[in-house]
């Protein structure tokens, strides 16, 4: 996939399902706050998982170093990551949670949205879904 722009890039990755540590993330009274205020949705509970392919991933993670999304300053001894806004394609506004973890695989991006995405879009593990991230 490729840039749209200078501050949009589209990418495709799939479904899978993960150890349930984004879940507990997104439950957070103080993480869906500052989504509220940052990003104006309240998230779901819970993060959809894509994986990437390496060309992709590889590119992504040159992006994420260039344009620094919206950080988040952790409570309850989390620690901090970046928020960066998409549209889950065609249209459903979400954003990819970025943790500042150690070895972070760079080949997976989790993505919030205000609705439970698996149900919403009928996905499986193995679907392939495209991300539109906004780049600000």
């Amino acid at each position: 996939m490729g840039v749209g722009s200078d501050r949009e890039f589209i990418v495709k990755g799939r479904v899978f399902s993960g150890l349930g540590e984004g879940r507990k993330f997104a439950s957070l009274k103080w993480f869906r706050r500052k989504i509220m205020e940052m990003l104006g949705f309240e998230p779901y509970p819970g993060t959809l998982n894509l994986l990437l392919t390496g060309e992709v991933s590889s590119t992504l993670s040159e992006l994420f170093g260039k344009f620094l999304g919206y950080e988040i300053y952790p409570e309850d001894g989390y620690l901090p990551g970046r928020v960066y806004r998409v549209l889950i394609l065609p249209d459903i506004p979400g954003a990819i949670v970025r943790p500042c973890i150690p070895n972070y695989p760079k080949n997976v991006v989790e993505v919030i949205a205000p609705i439970q995405l698996r149900e919403a879009l009928g996905l499986k593990d193995g679907d392939e879904v495209k991300v539109k991230i906004l780049f600000e």
